[in-house]
């Protein structure tokens, strides 16, 4: 089980540190993929392009290669057990410890005006996803880490108080290391919300995936053979292993160890092989959001599936609580 909230435009670092995983873990396990819908308005509750912006993670996601026929693919406010749960989990929850975690500091540093029981409570909530269908492997990054383990702890604590109910949601992903994807300024990753001329974003256009990776931090070349490429290179050639052919990724080592790499022609041939992989992608993702319709019916089809999981959990949840009077 995962989400991802609807706040912005999916990115190559979406793609990448996520979507792909998704995309063979449907072929593997029995899948629920959320549009994280309820989470996003603990920081964005004005909800006037909410639904435009629900569809648009849905399209990105589906022309990744998410199948809606193979995984349970819903948006959260469609599953009110959801909100049940969550408030039973409450009840377990502590202010010193939901006080503690780390995205919660952050977020009260960014927006001070804006601390909402729902920001406090955000790893309860996380934590009613997740186990609300019983899930055992959470396809997650280091940044959710924090979260995942207060779920273990929010399910253990449910089954120590009232019965074994839910297994202990652990990380998965294929034993690999999840991939950051490089921001084009060489600052950290590629993110929604940081500088947005330094992340490809997948409803970027070609002109502008150009203008992006041209505008990339370069320096005037090695002066000696063989010498250790500064990180703002290295996550060029970072990049470049995301997207281009290993025969351009050695010619352009080559250059490099041998001090006659030409930057402008690199990012020119970065630039081309980002704009073959993102083009098709964006295409798709524009006839899926043309489609009304056929999204609806999407949503429709991945409520059913979400809903009839939520409602055997809960029936066990009320059962083992002693919440069924009659």
């Amino acid at each position: 089980m995962s989400g991802i909230r609807p706040t912005g435009f999916l990115h190559l670092g979406n793609y990448f540190g996520a979507i792909r995983n998704y995309v063979k873990m449907q072929e593997d396990f029995d899948c629920f993929f959320m549009v994280a819908d309820l989470h996003s308005l603990t920081t964005h509750p004005d909800t006037k392009e909410l639904k435009a912006n629900v569809h648009r993670v849905l399209a990105e996601n589906i022309a990744c290669g998410l199948d809606p026929d193979k995984v349970a693919f819903y948006c959260q406010s469609h599953v009110r057990e959801t909100a049940e749960l969550y408030l039973y989990l409450n009840m377990m929850a502590y202010k010193g410890e939901l006080e503690k975690t780390t995205t919660f500091k952050d977020k009260v540093r960014q927006n001070p005006e804006n601390v909402n029981a729902g920001l406090l409570t955000y790893p309860v909530l996380q934590t009613a996803d997740i186990i609300l269908h019983r899930a055992k492997y959470v396809p997650v990054g280091k940044d959710q880490e924090q979260h995942l383990e207060m779920a273990r702890t929010f399910a253990n604590r449910f089954n120590h108080r009232y019965g074994d109910v839910f297994p202990e949601p652990v990380a998965f992903n294929y034993n690999q290391t999840l991939v950051k994807v490089p921001s084009l300024d060489g600052l950290g990753k590629m993110s929604k919300s940081e500088n947005q001329m330094a992340t490809l974003y997948l409803a970027d256009t070609d002109d502008m995936i150009r203008k992006k990776v041209m505008k990339a931090k370069t320096d005037s070349g090695p002066a000696e053979k063989n010498t250790p490429k500064p990180d703002y290179i290295e996550n060029i050639f970072l990049l470049m292993n995301l997207v281009c052919t290993a025969d351009t990724i050695q010619k352009y080592e080559e250059d490099y160890n041998n001090c006659t790499i030409r930057y402008g022609d690199l990012k020119k041939q970065l630039a081309e092989d980002m704009v073959n992989f993102i083009a098709p992608i964006r295409n798709q993702v524009d006839a899926i959001l043309n489609d009304e319709e056929g999204l609806k019916q999407i949503m429709q089809k991945g409520a059913e599936k979400a809903n009839k999981s939520a409602g055997e959990t809960m029936k066990l949840v009320r059962e083992t609580m002693g919440l069924n009077y009659f």
